[in-house]
């Protein structure tokens, strides 16, 4: 899977990255969430894993074609809008040997790939809840 850099939030030692795929998928790279009160809100099978990016992270879709970064509806893969400014996500982990071998992941970050309309979606007004939880 090759991977094609859209954008990243950086502070020092943190990295919450944005990428396009050439299978029609975003992958995104945040950090994982180890926080019980946060895992205990949600259903996480084997194989998903979760994390948490800043929400202006997706601002970067505007690279991938879109007018508009901004999230407008909050559903699945958006499991969780925190207070702090971020959103928890939920999605099958990257394991992915040649997209992985593409990235710069420190310990305590992962990533998820999810397909681009799960996201593309998120950018649309619907008739769903503003937000699953909050945390």
């Amino acid at each position: 899977m090759k991977l094609r850099f859209l954008g990243k939030n950086s502070t020092p030692g943190d990295s919450p990255t944005l990428y396009a795929s050439d299978q029609d998928s975003y992958v995104i790279q945040g950090w994982k969430v180890y926080a019980n009160d946060l895992l205990m809100q949600l259903d996480v099978p084997d194989g998903q894993t979760v994390i948490e990016v800043p929400t202006e992270l997706f601002e970067h879709l505007t690279k991938d074609g879109h007018e508009t970064g901004e999230i407008k509806s909050f559903d699945a893969p958006i499991m969780i809008v925190t207070g702090q400014g971020t959103c928890v996500l939920q999605g099958p982990e990257m394991r992915d040997p040649e997209a992985l071998s593409q990235m710069r992941m420190p310990d305590y970050e992962t990533c998820i790939e999810v397909p681009k309309s799960s996201i593309t979606d998120l950018l649309e007004e619907n008739s769903g809840p503003d937000h699953p939880s909050s945390a």
